[in-house]
């Protein structure tokens, strides 16, 4: 019994982000000193979603953070002093978005695990994205196996349901936001086909399916998210444009985001979602957890409440 005890104790001080302090398995140098410090990088934005025909204020925050990954389980390991092949390093983006329609609110977050070794695993692991709001709430997960991702959704429409499907082997569009943080050179280019975005699936209530679309990454001077030189990687579908802006050196932070498509019932109209950064910092935030500490979120521009 004490030794249960024991071991329900030392699972319990596991935070969201043990340390990585003795993991000798990542790059060094600027990379390391930067995503192996024992922080993870919060970035606020405000965001204008286009829904039910509309545009709609609300916030987005990305959260990229470093862990240690089991590759069989695909689950965040607990002991990241596991130095068995099974642990591989990945960064993982916290993606969230809070918006009203009406009377109602929308929270939708998305999780990515995406290894750093890009020569060794070249494939995003896993994604999970959720959907709350007042008339329901869903779940998308997707996991790599050998050669195809096998997806679970879970949903209150009826057409919809509860769904177990394998998609064949493909890029993820929710990939690209860490691909671009880890290295920006390795972005497809050219006429690709990718999965789109968990959010976008969601929210337009379409099938997971590989589709083509045409990806670039331009140089620019300025635009309406910085002043200064930065980049833009744009992916062009049929129906659909989405455009990230990010800084061109490292970290190439990300600046925000441009994604229109169609939106509303009956005779839908094009209408542009954008999200412009309001601030970044570094931030242990599992150990800032007080009433003390919520002034951090003023420093980000996000409500208190």
């Amino acid at each position: 019994m004490k030794n249960v005890t024991l071991l329900l104790i030392s699972l319990m001080l596991v935070d969201c982000n043990s340390s990585h302090s003795q993991d000798h398995s990542k790059p060094s140098g600027k990379f390391n000193g930067y995503w192996y410090g024992g922080k993870a990088e919060i970035s606020s934005f405000e965001l204008k979603q286009a829904r039910y025909g509309e545009i709609h204020s609300g916030e987005a925050v990305l959260v990229f953070v470093t862990e240690p990954f089991s590759k069989s389980k695909q689950v965040k390991l607990d002991d990241w002093r596991n130095t068995t092949s099974d642990n591989v390093s990945v960064l993982k983006l916290n993606f969230t978005k809070k918006f009203l329609t009406g009377i109602y609110p929308y929270s939708m977050m998305s999780s990515t695990f995406t290894p750093v070794k890009y020569n060794e695993h070249s494939q995003l692991i896993k994604v999970t994205t959720s959907s709350q709001e007042w008339c329901g709430h869903t779940f998308t997960q997707l996991n790599f196996g050998k050669d195809n991702y096998k997806l679970k959704s879970y949903s209150y429409f009826e057409s919809e349901g509860d769904l177990e499907i394998e998609i064949p082997k493909t890029i993820l569009e929710d990939e690209l936001w860490t691909r671009i943080r880890l290295n920006p050179d390795q972005l497809p280019t050219g006429r690709i086909s990718l999965l789109p975005g968990t959010f976008y699936l969601r929210l337009r209530h379409q099938e997971a399916r590989a589709q083509p679309a045409d990806a670039k990454i331009e140089e620019l001077a300025s635009s309406d998210f910085s002043d200064e030189g930065h980049k833009r990687y744009t992916l062009k579908y049929a129906n659909r444009t989405l455009k990230i802006y990010f800084e061109s050196d490292f970290p190439y932070g990300i600046l925000g985001w441009e994604e229109t498509h169609l939106s509303g019932f009956g005779k839908p109209e094009a209408l542009t979602t954008t999200a412009k950064r309001i601030n970044t910092i570094q931030s242990a935030y599992w150990n800032q957890n007080s009433n003390e500490d919520r002034k951090i979120r003023k420093e980000l521009g996000l409500g208190v409440d």
